[in-house]
């Protein structure tokens, strides 16, 4: 592979004009097609698999017409401080509100709430509950316009309104500001880095291109494939750190190949040869993370991580043609500017190799020590609770939360997440009877406040009726009556012939999160062993795949501690603005496992290629290790900073998702790259010596000698160049 790769860099460095207009073509005819493509259906959120997504869609069925996936708003009316939302005035007021949305646009139904019943034992709270015929994030500006001023209009009379509900649900933010961020952060540090502004900008450029190649595709095949702007959350993120990553890899050692005298074509040759196989293996092992995520059986999170595997080919594609490509513009001026006139022999010592021999030193010590930390960090992952947050989460200065406490005030906390009970009693000789013993059961459960009557749809062989637990939606007792009512339906199908479904927005959270903690191991199972035997290939060796694994997994581990600690038990929660502790989302385990796996496996084969490199060249097993970390330390290091501020610049936004996205990879990375990767590899291949390149001998005849460390580029003449080369000097 290293001679393969060694051939396409020197044709892309010496026919850098054609290279560089062909991915300028392919970019404008995708962007073109992108902005021609019709608009992408929405993701949904469908379960396959759960009896909440069953119901849900037998609902669909038997209801036609009801808009059960619709937007639906709640309007929360609490009176003037001393008196009653009955009282003349002010029930007049809710009237009116209620009346003008009644016929709104996109408006379904909206209903009084005297006539429903909805107002609290003490008499200051009501609620109207207004439902659309449009899902939640696709209602028109007309429609939560209407419902901004309706509200405004009751707070005008002398009421305290705040709306719930998810009509007006914003899309998650996950671009703009968060990504300037990151890229600002990254240029500082690819400038102390490079000491070279024209070097600090390639790496940068190069992925803006390939991000802009990746979600120009997913736009232009949103229709096609059923992709939307959610699903390229996760490409974009990912697009921009590992392809500022990857072009850092080739530049750096591009660099380095120049240092020791070698022309500029051939310096790109063998940048592409040797730190470019790395960059495929470290890309097919992310590719395989994230197109792992189709084993866990949720539709969404399978389309995010196929477009975002998809964005980092391109990113691979980009660091092997592209960055060499345009090296052949910038030629030596990607040196820092004393540098360029000579050839300059690298530095013998530095920071990497200094640190390297600190860690040989002791390497029972370090280890120790460092396996110590990451489990001390890794604690608190131990009290995990998964969820689903609501509006429970967001900030107090949202209508959505301030909406979530007056009614938890008013009608008590499992008011805002009712139970739907579906009652399938279609064949049997009475439905409304069988409906009723089911009322009558569920009622009488421990952690059931109240149940509304049977709904029955027209053809009376179907009944719906709401459950309101008395713990709120996120507590460990809600989910345990979920379960209970679900216990309760074989005897109850015996009874009456009927059968009995959950769903709500309630239980489908908790299914979710159940069905997310099943899928965790097979998960970790499918892409951990993928990845074990993918670099079983690229290292020779049965050790350092399975010690780069369970890195990864102490890693990951103190991660989730993290956020355990900041989400769930509030630790420095109101440094990064966190108002509300909960559960932790429920597709955040599996998420950072996706993402985290790839990202820490490139680091893995970075580094470890080049120690790998030096032992084949006939170094030592500690020498090589000192060699390995003085030439690739201190890009490591800048590519997991890079990481790192990419993933910060999350923390700050408002949605409490993303600032756990935010916060738990940019974590995860700092503690894989400079505990796992600094600390504990060097530390166990130092005490493995040469048994860390161990492989039985059956075994290397089996696998192909794909030579990542370009050890046939050593003996190898350079190549006439296709072309004159001139470069800048």
């Amino acid at each position: 592979m290293a001679t393969f790769l060694y051939r396409l860099g020197r044709l892309a460095f010496a026919r850098r004009r054609l290279v560089t207009l062909l991915w300028v073509a392919v970019l404008a005819v995708c962007g073109v097609l992108a902005a021609k493509a019709p608009a992408a259906p929405d993701d949904g959120f469908a379960m396959p698999g759960t009896e909440a997504q069953k119901a849900f869609d037998l609902m669909n069925e038997r209801f036609p017409g009801g808009h059960a996936d619709g937007a639906s708003a709640r309007l929360v009316f609490v009176a003037p401080s001393g008196q009653k939302i009955t009282a003349a005035p002010n029930e007049q007021a809710v009237e009116r509100t209620v009346a003008e949305l009644a016929h709104g646009e996109e408006v379904t139904g909206a209903v009084s709430p005297f006539k429903a019943g909805a107002v609290s034992k003490d008499g200051t709270t009501a609620y109207a509950t207004v439902s659309y015929s449009v899902k939640a994030g696709e209602l028109s500006k007309g429609a939560t316009d209407a419902l901004e001023q309706a509200a405004q209009h009751g707070r005008d009379a002398g009421l305290k309104v705040e709306v719930g509900g998810n009509a007006l649900m914003a899309k998650p933010e996950a671009g703009g500001s968060s990504e300037m961020v990151g890229m600002a952060l990254s240029a500082v540090v690819l400038v102390i880095t490079f000491g070279s502004l024209v070097a600090a900008g390639l790496p940068l450029l190069t992925a803006v291109i390939g991000v802009g190649l990746g979600m120009a595709l997913i736009t232009a095949l949103g229709s096609t494939l059923g992709l939307s702007s959610t699903t390229g959350t996760l490409a974009m993120m990912l697009g921009l750190a590992v392809g500022i990553d990857y072009a850092v890899f080739i530049v750096s050692r591009y660099r380095a190949e120049l240092a020791e005298g070698r022309t500029p074509q051939e310096a790109a040759g063998r940048a592409v040869g040797t730190a470019g196989s790395a960059v495929v293996f470290a890309g097919l092992t992310v590719v395989i993370a994230l197109a792992g995520l189709s084993v866990v059986g949720i539709p969404i999170l399978a389309k995010m991580g196929m477009a975002a595997a998809g964005t980092v080919v391109i990113a691979v594609l980009v660091a092997l043609t592209l960055v060499p490509a345009l090296l052949g513009f910038i030629g030596r001026r990607v040196l820092p500017r004393k540098a360029r006139n000579g050839a300059v022999q690298p530095k013998k010592e530095n920071g990497g190799s200094r640190w390297a021999r600190f860690v040989l030193r002791r390497p029972l010590a370090v280890l120790l020590g460092a396996v110590i930390g990451l489990g001390v960090l890794a604690a608190p992952a131990l009290d995990l609770r998964l969820g689903l947050p609501g509006d429970e989460s967001k900030p107090t200065s949202t209508t959505q939360r301030r909406a979530y406490d007056l009614l938890s005030e008013g009608f008590g906390p499992g008011f805002n997440g009712p139970l739907t009970v579906m009652v399938d009693a279609k064949g049997t000789p009475d439905p409304k009877a069988a409906a009723g013993e089911v009322a009558k059961t569920v009622s009488g459960l421990p952690g059931v406040v109240s149940v509304t009557p049977p709904m029955f749809n027209k053809a009376g062989d179907t009944a719906l009726l709401n459950a309101v637990p008395a713990t709120g939606p996120s507590a460990a007792e809600t989910k345990d009556l979920v379960q209970t009512i679900r216990g309760h339906a074989a005897g109850l199908k015996t009874a009456t012939g009927a059968t009995i479904l959950v769903s709500g927005t309630t239980a489908m959270n908790i299914d979710v999160s159940q069905k997310l903690t099943d899928a965790l191991v097979p998960y970790l199972a499918v892409v951990v062993g993928l990845a074990v035997v993918l670099l079983l290939v690229v290292f020779r060796s049965v050790l350092v795949p399975l010690k780069a694994a369970l890195g990864f997994l102490l890693s990951v581990a103190a991660a989730l501690g993290a956020v355990v600690a900041v989400f769930q038990w509030g630790w420095l929660a109101n440094l990064i603005g966190v108002e509300q502790t909960g559960p932790v989302m429920s597709m955040m385990p599996i998420f950072m496992v996706g993402v985290v796996f790839g990202l820490a496996m490139d680091y893995e084969v970075f580094l470890v290629t080049r120690i790998r490199e030096g032992f084949v060249h006939g170094e030592q097993p500690r020498e090589a290790i000192v060699t390995g970390f003085r030439h690739n330390a201190r890009v490591v290091t800048a590519a997991a900073f890079i990481m790192i501020a990419v993933f910060a610049g999350f923390i700050g936004m408002g949605e409490p998702m993303i600032k756990m996205m935010g916060l738990g990879l940019a974590a995860a990375v700092a503690f894989d790259a400079f505990v796992v990767r600094m600390t504990i590899v060097p530390a166990v291949l130092a005490l493995l010596g040469r048994h860390a390149w161990w492989l039985p001998r059956w075994l290397d005849r089996l696998i192909p000698d794909i030579d990542v460390e370009g050890s046939k580029l050593q003996t190898a003449a350079p190549e006439p160049a296709p072309v004159r080369e001139s470069v800048g000097v």
